[in-house]
């Protein structure tokens, strides 16, 4: 499995909208909300292309993933997968390694988790950003993703990847957001 770095990776950020993240039954709203938010900071100091893909019905995009993205690259979609939309299919050529975090589970990061696996791409699901609507089904969800070859993770597993030497400024900072997550 490649290790995440600018030229091969992109995260997708998936439903993580107002109305839709209070759904989750399996991952409280506030963890949710700051383990995305600093998947989000370090895709910003890692410099990792990053996407927002959202339905029209979720509500505004969570403040805390678009804050540290200036914006984020906001990709509006019709289906329960963040693939169907061809702009962003482009955008992704090139890249090997997905990064999914979303709300819910279930729906739109097991849809687009499979549709990123069978069209040949690796894929790391930080669980700790995303959230299920039952702990049964969203199981069952994380099952069907690792039996089809994608990975299960975390976003503090992520920046320990991404990290490199601690003592340069770019390990530093990486290591301070690790803490603030896991303090």
């Amino acid at each position: 499995m490649l290790l995440p770095t600018p030229a091969n990776c992109a995260v997708l950020f998936l439903d993580l909208q107002e109305g839709i993240v209070p759904a989750s039954q399996t991952n409280p709203r506030d963890r949710i909300e700051r383990a995305a938010g600093v998947l989000a900071e370090l895709c910003a100091l890692h410099r990792l292309p990053a996407y927002c893909s959202l339905v029209s019905q979720g509500g505004d995009f969570l403040t805390a993933v678009t804050g540290p993205l200036g914006g984020g690259d906001l990709r509006p979609r019709v289906t329960t997968s963040a693939l169907s939309d061809t702009g962003l299919v482009t955008a992704l050529e090139g890249r090997q390694l997905l990064i999914l975090a979303g709300v819910a589970s279930e729906i739109v990061v097991q849809r687009t988790a499979l549709d990123a696996l069978a069209a040949g791409f690796q894929l790391l699901v930080a669980v700790d950003a995303s959230g299920g609507l039952d702990p049964r089904t969203e199981a069952a969800a994380w099952s069907r993703i690792t039996a089809e070859g994608g990975r299960l993770s975390s976003v503090v597993t992520l920046a320990a990847e991404l990290a490199g030497d601690f003592t340069s400024e770019l390990g530093g900072q990486t290591l301070g957001l690790m803490y603030r997550l896991i303090g």
